[in-house]
């Protein structure tokens, strides 16, 4: 079995009223509700709400990664291989939106200090993303500059073909995942929420 991940936007201060302790229940709760385990249920696409009159959190369903985690490491390795063939703007826009979503650069942890502190047990999971709402508002500045430009890395992405055997293997599987970590980003900042990723 693979890592999977679960994308959520979350009302931040709601999150940080619960209590530590109860913090991670309450995202997995939101991660896996008991009225959508349907193993017969259609696939969901895109932001599925919960019906309370007023939510709190949404959870973003990606087309064609069928929750698999791989499909935005893979992403990350793309990126990592054209990068220093793409524009300086767009390279830096894309380097600052993609190392707090799925690039691993290797200078962060991806850890928000305070969001799990207190926590008593040491087995609990680590979270792929958390990201509090100026981080995202930050976030959504940089797509708005790297979206006008994406088009630009299909020359680059052509010229230099990653490996055989990679779920993303090709410019439009890149630009249609980015497009969609846009949708969440975008959408998640119009509500100043923050943004959470859970292995589930």
């Amino acid at each position: 079995m693979g890592l999977d991940i679960t994308v959520l936007a979350v009302d931040w201060e709601q999150l940080e009223r619960t209590p530590f302790e109860q913090r991670y229940a309450l995202l997995e709760d939101a991660a896996l509700p008991e009225d959508e385990l349907d193993p017969d249920a259609e696939p969901q696409e895109g932001w599925v709400w919960p019906t309370a009159p007023l939510p709190w959190c949404g959870r973003y369903e990606f087309r064609s990664t069928s929750g698999s985690y791989k499909p935005h490491f893979w992403a990350g390795q793309a990126w990592e291989d054209v990068r220093g063939h793409a524009g300086q703007e767009t390279r830096e826009h894309l380097d600052a939106f993609l190392r707090e979503l799925i690039w691993d650069d290797g200078t962060e942890d991806g850890t928000v200090p305070g969001l799990f502190a207190g926590d008593p047990d040491p087995r609990r999971p680590r979270l792929l993303l958390a990201c509090p709402p100026p981080t995202v508002s930050a976030l959504a500045g940089h797509w708005a500059r790297v979206e006008p430009s994406l088009e630009s890395l299909r020359k680059p992405f052509a010229a230099h073909p990653t490996r055989p055997g990679r779920w993303i293997e090709n410019f439009d599987e890149f630009s249609a995942l980015l497009r969609e970590w846009g949708a969440v980003v975008t959408g998640t900042d119009r509500r100043g929420w923050g943004l959470v990723g859970l292995p589930l």
